[in-house]
């Protein structure tokens, strides 16, 4: 028999045929997958948050036109205890977190914000809400019975108390990279616990096994990196606008050095990093998340020059920041009345945006032990 009649033969041409054109169509994944990555098309579309008008009444009401002479200080005043005393009726571990905050910072602006955030997740709540219409009037306390849990219902599933957990582990580097890039620790975990919850769902059982028990946030080893979930053109966006004067994201010279490299430290190799570059090699640490935090950091930084530079400042606005930070630089178009979103996700059948979540958690009061309000956002 000779060559030919012999790769005839059924039993050899169609294991020959099956090898051949499976390295093609891998070879067309590999070739579509690259131009997919250089042209960014991964990157998050996002949608509008179903909230965003309320989120952007509720900073124009307490930001543009809110009274700080002594009669209207008074009034608020009054109005902060009365919500605070109602709210605790109903869901008392959110009142007594912003009573704690009220009582530390004084600023019955922020506690409003705070009572608003809450609000926001209670407008079903018919008792609640009659009652709240009430209070001018001295009305008696509603007999609602209450609850142990949370208004925001995305805080009370078990990851939540896994993810908290984890955080404040990591509360050294959060203050280190608040500290190199003079933003608020508060709002760089304003945007981690977005990239962060979105997982409770597509990655239970990760936070079961892996963040439970090693109290270690998910760290994103594909596409997105560390725990902050930090694409690679967009690291790398970040560090070229740290030194272009002429870059509107320029965050100021005090700043340029703070992505510096040293050459004489490796960053630590893993399973994950061997032939990563040194740039994903310091997001994709397994202890030390300092770099997740900074570079997030330095993004919201550049992102407040950007608006500010444009005559839109956003200062107050940590949903914003959270919502851009999770679409990107190319997102990041100042105006007026930007708008609050990002990726959807679920959580218990429920749907959230990133930015939405993000604005919960700031004005939640949880963890402002370790992350408090500070007066000044960006030093």
């Amino acid at each position: 028999m000779n060559f030919k009649s012999f790769t005839q033969q059924k039993w050899v041409r169609i294991p020959y045929f099956v090898v051949v054109y499976g390295f093609a169509l891998y070879g067309m994944f590999l070739v579509a997958t690259y131009v997919a990555m250089k042209f960014q098309w991964t990157n998050e579309s996002g949608t509008v948050d179903e909230n965003n008008r309320y989120y952007q009444d509720i900073h124009d009401k307490y930001n543009q036109s809110f009274k700080v002479d002594s009669v209207s200080m008074r009034k608020h005043r009054y109005e902060v205890l009365n919500k605070i005393v109602l709210l605790n009726d109903y869901y008392p571990v959110n009142a007594e977190r912003i009573l704690k905050t009220y009582r530390e910072t004084g600023d019955e602006r922020l506690a409003l914000q705070m009572i608003a955030a809450v609000e926001l997740h209670l407008t079903e709540n018919k008792a609640y809400n009659e009652a709240s219409k009430k209070l001018s009037q001295n009305a008696t306390k509603s007999k609602e019975q209450t609850s142990g849990l949370s208004a925001f219902e995305w805080m009370n599933v078990t990851e939540w108390k896994y993810f908290s957990r984890a955080v404040a582990r990591d509360k050294k580097y959060i203050d280190s990279a608040a500290a190199a890039s003079g933003v608020e620790a508060r709002i760089i975990v304003a945007c981690l616990v977005g990239e962060q919850v979105r997982m409770f769902n597509s990655r239970r059982e990760k936070f079961k096994t892996a963040v439970a028990p090693l109290k270690s946030l998910v760290l994103e080893t594909n596409q997105s990196y560390g725990v902050t979930g930090i694409k690679d053109n967009t690291a790398a966006r970040i560090e070229a606008n740290m030194k272009d004067k002429k870059s509107v994201f320029y965050p100021g010279e005090k700043y340029e050095t703070a992505l510096d490299y040293d050459t004489t430290i490796t960053y630590g190799s893993n399973k994950h990093n061997d032939s990563m570059s040194v740039r994903l090699k310091r997001l994709v640490q397994y202890e030390n998340h300092y770099y997740s935090y900074l570079y997030a950091a330095l993004y919201v930084r550049q992102i407040n020059m950007q608006w500010a530079r444009a005559g839109f400042p956003i200062d107050n606005r940590p949903e914003i920041f959270a919502s851009l930070f999770n679409l990107g630089f190319h997102k990041s178009k100042p105006k007026k009345n930007p708008a609050v979103g990002g990726s959807n996700f679920m959580i218990n059948d429920k749907s959230y945006t990133f930015g939405g979540v993000a604005y919960d958690f700031y004005y939640s009061g949880e963890m402002a032990d370790l992350f408090p309000y500070e007066k000044e956002k960006f030093k």
